[in-house]
């Protein structure tokens, strides 16, 4: 199927829009993506297929020179700073506004919002205030409009789903705030994909909000059991405490899981009130997908599924980070007059460069940092503390990189897949810090192997720390670099001892498929667990 009708997506590089891109080029839309960052494109594989106009909703000159509205027949309005401190809200509707004078300027046919599912006649948090804010000017904008409102959407890779998902499994007894009694309606991704790709095709006057879930309405304590009965886990006893304000839950959350506490905030909030579609209208106009809408344990059974087999299509951490730093690295001839400061190790191996490279694009993670993981550890921890995303927050394939990936504590700058990798640190520092790993072929066969860690202090408070961490970077630098070739040496002779196709499975990833693959009963026993006998799809909290 083909279509001359184009369609704009912002908010691409999203876990929502970046799954919606593909499905639209598959449908045989003309694809125009709005993104700040092209380069956070490089490696996605639709990239190529797509129109890429670098733009920010806020600055509305750049959008009128850039033309970024014409010819659009249908909008997607996608974007959500979720993670934002102070007055985002005032940024959000700011773009919003840009966004709806433009749409209608341009004559865009259609406008296509995927906002939050919230109750009526309620003080909402400031997240969900923001999201109906949105809504409301986008329905008011000229532009016939369908705002579709979902409430916790289960995916492999979605904040909800992973927030449950640790919660879970690191707490063997929950206690919990008053809100896991609270009843929730789920909705798979791939149901709210669903949705988003109908509301292009219904009739052109349609202008209203519409309530989208899936089959089952839940306690979010059932949820969590419901995820425990899917992963082959033990039920968890849950006991809900009035004690625990939103405030501490989200600090509990941002320690139990990698969720930082920007994100745990806005979720935790949003779970005050019952999020329960109040409508069902949405079915007159697009009819439920082939097979009927998702239930919530087949949702968390599939998101299992893809995280097994390394298949998450994208992930809560492709989002930025809000406060993290965001600048690439500067060329060397830029740093003149700059405080600098670096670690350099060179290593001579005898694995060939391919082999070296299979060792830097699987770092991180479950494979670790090769280098005393305690004091990574430790890091990490101190990173969470402080309400940083911390190490656990793993990577999205366990053997591949590409440009956006987020990778635990850092982000993946710039791949040049068999020679280089450049990550960028999110962790909280006083400055600016990268860690290049480079791989080159030696003379006479074998490898150098090239690691150097940069970082730009900021004041005195990051020449301090500089200097203060400089005892643990003569072992852990050192360390890792030895590390990292001799396991290259080991897996070499490994392969060579064993031909033919192997894959590295982790035992945190064995036990997994293993607890997926488990005969679980349907039914559910304890007080908070789910009632229904075949649940839903996987999720982010919108």
């Amino acid at each position: 199927m083909t279509t001359d009708r184009t369609a704009l997506v912002t908010g691409a590089t999203g876990y929502i829009g970046g799954r919606l891109v593909p499905r639209l080029l598959e449908a045989g839309w003309k694809v125009r993506v709005l993104v700040r960052s092209p380069q956070k494109l490089a490696d996605v594989p639709w990239g190529p297929r797509v129109e890429i106009v670098q733009g920010d909703l806020s600055d509305r000159e750049s959008l009128e020179n850039q033309g970024v509205f014409d010819g659009v027949d249908v909008l997607y309005y996608l974007v959500h700073s979720m993670g934002g401190k102070g007055s985002f809200d005032g940024t959000e509707l700011s773009s919003a506004r840009n966004v709806a004078e433009l749409a209608l300027k341009a004559d865009v046919k259609r406008i296509v919002y995927l906002g939050g599912l919230h109750p009526k006649g309620q003080r909402l948090s400031q997240h969900l205030r923001s999201r109906a804010a949105v809504g409301s000017i986008l329905l008011q904008s000229g532009v016939p409009t369908i705002a579709l409102q979902a409430g916790v959407v289960i995916g492999s890779g979605s904040t909800s789903f992973e927030m449950i998902r640790h919660l879970t499994e690191v707490l063997p007894y929950m206690p919990a705030p008053k809100w896991v009694r609270n009843f929730i309606q789920p909705i798979a991704v791939r149901d709210v994909l669903h949705y988003l790709l109908g509301a292009a095709g219904v009739s052109d006057t349609l202008n209203r909000t519409f309530d989208i879930g899936g089959p089952d309405v839940l306690r979010y304590g059932q949820m969590m059991n419901g995820y425990a009965v899917e992963a082959g886990l033990n039920q968890r006893p849950i006991a809900p405490l009035p004690v625990l304000t939103p405030w501490l839950a989200s600090q509990w959350v941002n320690l139990v899981s990698p969720i930082p506490r920007n994100l745990a905030v806005p979720i935790i909030e949003s779970l005050q009130f019952e999020c329960v579609a109040q409508e069902q209208d949405i079915k007159a106009y697009i009819p439920d997908p082939e097979g009927g809408l998702t239930g919530y344990r087949r949702a968390v059974r599939l998101a299992l599924g893809k995280m097994r087999d390394g298949q998450v299509e994208t992930s809560w951490q492709d989002s930025v980070v809000q406060g993290a730093p965001s600048d690439n690295l500067p060329s060397d001839p830029d740093w003149a007059g700059h405080t600098v400061y670096t670690d350099v190790q060179v290593r001579e191996t005898d694995a060939r460069p391919g082999d070296l490279w299979r060792v830097i694009e699987g770092i991180g993670g479950d494979n670790g940092w090769y280098s005393f993981p305690l004091a990574w550890g430790v890091r990490g921890w101190m990173d969470k503390l402080v309400g940083g995303v911390g190490l656990r927050r793993g990577r999205r394939n366990p053997d591949h990189l590409h440009t956006g990936d987020a990778l635990d504590f850092w982000r993946v700058e710039r791949i040049r897949r068999g020679s280089f990798l450049r990550l960028r640190a999110e962790m909280k520092v006083p400055g600016r810090a990268w860690l290049e790993l480079t791989v080159a072929p030696r003379a006479g066969g074998g490898s150098r192997y090239t690691q150097r860690a940069v970082f730009f202090p900021r004041g005195l408070g990051g020449r301090l720390y500089w200097y203060s961490i400089l005892p643990f970077h003569g072992f852990i630098f050192p360390g890792m670099a030895n590390h990292i070739t001799e396991t290259a040496v080991r897996e070499a002779e490994r392969r060579n001892e064993h031909p033919g196709p192997t894959k590295k499975v982790s035992t945190k990833k064995a036990d997994l498929a293993d607890a997926a693959g488990a005969g679980v009963t349907d039914s559910v026993d304890s007080a908070d667990s789910a009632d229904s006998a075949d649940r839903a799809d996987s999720a982010d909290t919108l």
